[in-house]
């Protein structure tokens, strides 16, 4: 892969870096950037031949540019060594800096960049640029449900500690529904890293109860635990309702509020209903590690259930099935990720894709696992998919909030 080319100072030559397209993905994983190389390349502008590669260190480097002195200068992104690149000759110098998005001027002398600070969290309701004039953009904390009634219930993993707390869309009437430690099994640390916590409420129909799963998350999974609760909505009581012995959560209650639909996965992989009364649980997909189902949400009516299937290593799909384990429907076959799916009060599916890829060549930002997001909209059979977002962030987790609820 060829990008971000650059004119030489007297137009004879285009510089570019190269990188193979499988390392546009390792390219923003903080866990797999150091094994990341990507070389400075240029070649003669009117035949394209007389290719030189002036690179052939370890590294990803972007940004090239030529000065007018016949200096190259370059972005070295890699998490130990980072910084602002220059090759004089056979001479190469840095300069460590932690920045992003170089320009030089023309002497070099000054260079225009980009710093971002992770520190700064987006306020909960901030509103954010919209590309569609039909919908209003606002930033919520992770897994934001609504209830029947226009009440808001997220996980306050960015702007607390991954505990449930509900309120109205306009942020009044604050309330702690479940704190992350009241039942004293999950570690202080691993919940500061985000790895574990009380993830994704889901109201009930009546609107008395959330449930949710609490545990470990992400990578943690592999060696912790998840149980289902669920807690009364004015955070009186909470009960287990799973053991624990399967990693259970992201679940969602039936439209008749009978029953639950939930992942369970380490051993047993795939969907389960579970019956409330009789807290008899039900196989809806069976699964295996590779092949997993994640994040299901019962639809508005009743009919059908909504998830994530991972169809390869690299890739998930937005998949719809009844709750009778019947009609299997893919919705989605874009190649990228599609994930986060859930419905619209009028049954419409939100989701996030990468369908479109990177917004840059290679990603230049590493803080975060699944940059360039977009929030998607489809009806529930997948015709009319349309776009809604065009960050260079992930977006994900979206959640339709009628107007009559922000009035």
């Amino acid at each position: 892969m060829a990008s971000s080319p650059k004119w030489s100072p007297d137009g004879k030559r285009v510089l570019y870096y190269e990188l193979t397209t499988e390392n546009t993905w390792g390219a923003h994983r903080p866990e797999s950037l150091q094994s990341v190389n990507g070389q400075l390349v240029s070649v003669d502008f009117e035949n394209g031949t007389d290719r030189i590669e002036h690179t052939s260190s370890a590294g990803l480097k972007l940004f090239p540019q030529w000065l007018a002195n016949g200096t190259i200068a370059y972005l070295l992104k890699n998490t130990a060594n980072e910084g602002l690149g220059y090759i004089s000759g056979n001479t190469t110098t840095a300069v460590p800096a932690s920045i992003r998005s170089p320009a030089w001027s023309p002497d070099g002398s000054k260079v225009v960049y980009e710093k971002v600070d992770f520190e700064v969290i987006r306020p909960m309701g901030k509103t954010l640029y919209s590309w569609d004039e039909d919908w209003e953009y606002r930033f919520t904390d992770v897994f934001p449900q609504l209830s029947r009634e226009g009440a808001l219930a997220i996980t306050q993993k960015q702007l607390g500690n991954s505990s449930i707390v509900t309120m109205n869309p306009d942020l009044s009437n604050t309330r702690t529904v479940f704190d992350v430690f009241a039942t004293g099994q999950l570690n202080a640390s691993q919940v500061g890293k985000g790895l574990t916590g009380a993830f994704q409420p889901a109201w009930s129909p009546d609107n008395q109860w959330l449930v949710f799963g609490l545990g470990s998350w992400f990578q943690s999974r592999a060696t912790g635990n998840a149980s289902l609760y669920r807690a009364t909505a004015n955070g009186s009581y909470y009960e287990q309702l799973t053991d624990g012995s399967v990693n259970t959560g992201f679940p969602s209650y039936s439209s008749d509020g009978s029953k639950i639909v939930y992942r369970v996965w380490g051993g047993e992989y795939g969907l389960r209903i579970m019956d409330l009364a009789t807290r008899k649980v039900t196989v809806l997909t069976n699964r295996t590690s590779t092949d997993y189902d994640n994040v299901p949400f019962w639809s508005p009516d009743g009919t059908k259930i909504v998830f994530t299937r991972r169809a390869s290593y690299t890739n998930f799909d937005i998949c719809t099935i009844k709750p009778d384990g019947t009609d299997l429907q893919v919705l989605t076959t874009s190649g990228g990720n599609d994930a986060h799916a859930v419905w619209t009060a009028d049954g419409r599916i939100l989701y996030s894709t990468a369908e479109y890829g990177f917004r840059d060549e290679a990603a230049i930002y590493d803080n975060t696992f699944q940059p360039y997001g977009q929030i998607a909209i489809m009806n529930a059979d997948g015709s009319d998919k349309r776009v809604l977002v065009d960050s260079m962030w992930e977006d994900s987790m979206p959640l339709y909030v009628p107007n009559e609820y922000l009035d």
